[in-house]
Order: structure tokens, then C-alpha cells, then sequence
């Protein structure tokens, strides 16, 4: 049986928490979900059975941090996210915009290999992304470039964008 565990990092957003499934056997834990304070349709706090053990996710932490500080445009992580088959080939798609490139749902749809008149599912799938800054979902915008929708809120995503195009204050 996995084991989900967890670990917290200070970030610029406040305090991250991280979990990941340990497999059966042992071995390195796949990182299932990173979540900001108050961020939308996430856990704030880790379940009753999950188990804390911060070296378990450390390099996760590790490149969160370099991210934020500017020294890593690429994250090489294993991921054991947890969602139906269409939102997995969604998120996976997000892996695909490089960084500082930003595109619209609608693109995405494409890169995932869906119709245009997806969005609306493909927006659903982009809001339920479990793996907040590491799989890029804060660089999808709407049709007409507008910031919309980030489940961490827009101010973040805003700074997200705006490290990625080096013009972050922080």
C-alpha cells in the first residue's frame, strides 16, 4: 500500500504545502499536489492519515525554490497527480508551454489534442491542476489575453508571469 506524504516551504506566496505518494516498494515519492494558502478546490491542511516527511519531497522543494529565485525554468520531478484520463492529458499539456510563453485555453485544447469547442473542459481541467506553479497553469490565459482564472488568485499569477519575464518586484 502507498504512503502520502507531506511537507510545507516558504515561498513568496506564504506557505506551500506539498504532498507526494511514496510507492509500495519505497523509492522516491511522486509529488501529487503543491497548494498555496487559500488556494481554490485544494486541501488547506494535510489528511488525518498522511504522514509528514519533509526529506521525502526535498527536491521538489529544492526546484520550487530555485524557480523563485529565477534559476530554474524547467522542473525534472516524477508526478503521481490524481484525476480522470481527460484532465491528466490536460495537465500534461501544460508541460508542453515553455517558460515565459503563455497561450489561451483554446491553444491548449489544440496541444492536448481536443476541439476548440472543448475550452470549457479544458478550462475545468486547468482549475483542477493539483500541481500549482509546477505544471504551468498560471501561463493560460483567455482568448482575448486577459488574466483570467488562477485557483491561487490573479495577483499570483500576475507574479508568476512577471518572473518568468523578469520583471518581478520580489
Amino acid at each position: 500500500m502507498s504512503t502520502t506524504v507531506f511537507t510545507y516551504m516558504e515561498s513568496p506566496f506564504g506557505r506551500l504545502m506539498l504532498s507526494g505518494i511514496v510507492p509500495d516498494g519505497g523509492g522516491p515519492a511522486g509529488l501529487a499536489t503543491v497548494t498555496a494558502p487559500g488556494q481554490r478546490y485544494a486541501l488547506a491542511e494535510p489528511a488525518d492519515d498522511w504522514v509528514h516527511d519533509p526529506e521525502a519531497l526535498a527536491e521538489p522543494v529544492t526546484q520550487l525554490t530555485e524557480y523563485f529565485a529565477g534559476e530554474r525554468t524547467a522542473f525534472d520531478l516524477e508526478l503521481a497527480p490524481v484525476g480522470t484520463e481527460f484532465r491528466r492529458r490536460i495537465w500534461a499539456a501544460l508541460d508542453k508551454i515553455p517558460y515565459g510563453e503563455t497561450v489561451t485555453y483554446g491553444q491548449l485544447a489544440d496541444l492536448a489534442g481536443e476541439s476548440p469547442r472543448a475550452v470549457r473542459a479544458v478550462g475545468g481541467a486547468v482549475g483542477a491542476n493539483p500541481l500549482l506553479i509546477i505544471r504551468p497553469c498560471h501561463r493560460v490565459l483567455g482568448a482575448n489575453g486577459a488574466l483570467t482564472g488562477f485557483a491561487a488568485g490573479v495577483d499570483r499569477k500576475r507574479w508568476l508571469l512577471d518572473l518568468e519575464h523578469g520583471t518581478s518586484l520580489f
